[in-house]
C-alpha cells in the first residue's frame, strides 16, 4: 500500500497477509482522488471522516493531502494496530484512529465533517442503506459536505437525490453524493 498523493507520497506501507480488509487499489485510490480535487481542497482546514478504514489507506492519503483533521473508524483490532503504526511512522498530529463499530460511532458522534469516505464490506447486510444515514440520518456530514462511497458493481445509487457522479475503476466503484446547503 502506498500513498499517491501529498506531502507523504510515495511512502509505502507492508500490509501484512493475514489481513482480512481489501485495500482499495493504489490505481483506483490515485483516480479517485484526482476527481476529488475538483470538489475540494483538501488542504482549506477540511474535517474527514474514513469509516470502515480498514487498512488505513484513505486515512493516511487524506493526511498527506492536508486536512486539518482525520478520522479513521475501524472496528478489528488487528486493522486498529496496523492503522495506528501508520499514524505513528507519520507522526502527523492530525490523524486520529476509534476503534469501534462504525455504526455506534455515527449513532453518538455529534460531530460533523466536510468529507465523508465509507468503505465498507461489499457483503455487509443493509450496505445499500449506508449512504442514506451518512446523507440524512446521522448529522455527520456538514451541509455543503462530500461523500464517496466506494462499494461493488451491484449497486445503482444515481437516483438517490444527493448524487453527484459514479466513477468505476476495475471492480471498485466510488458514487460520489454532496449533502445541499
Amino acid at each position: 500500500m502506498r500513498i499517491v498523493g501529498g506531502k507523504y507520497k510515495r511512502r509505502r506501507f507492508e500490509i501484512p497477509k493475514t489481513f482480512k480488509a481489501r485495500p482499495t487499489t493504489d490505481f483506483a485510490k490515485e483516480n479517485i482522488f484526482n476527481v476529488l480535487a475538483n470538489y475540494l481542497d483538501f488542504d482549506d482546514d477540511v474535517c474527514a471522516l474514513d469509516l470502515f478504514s480498514g487498512t488505513g489507506s484513505i486515512a493516511a492519503e487524506l493526511v498527506s493531502r492536508g486536512c486539518r483533521r482525520v478520522v479513521a473508524v475501524e472496528k478489528d483490532a488487528l486493522h486498529c494496530s496496523f492503522i495506528k503504526n501508520i499514524f505513528d511512522k507519520l507522526g502527523d498530529p492530525t490523524a486520529e484512529l476509534v476503534r469501534g463499530d462504525v455504526f455506534r460511532y455515527l449513532r453518538g458522534c455529534g460531530e460533523q465533517f466536510d468529507f465523508v469516505f465509507a468503505d465498507p464490506p461489499y457483503t455487509l447486510p443493509a450496505i445499500e442503506t449506508i449512504p442514506s444515514l451518512i446523507l440524512d440520518g446521522s448529522g455527520v456530514l456538514r451541509d455543503g459536505g462530500l461523500f464517496v462511497f466506494e462499494h461493488g458493481g451491484n449497486l445503482d445509487f444515481s437516483s438517490n437525490p444527493h448524487f453527484v457522479e459514479h466513477r468505476e475503476y476495475g471492480s471498485v466503484n466510488f458514487t460520489i453524493f454532496t449533502k445541499g446547503e
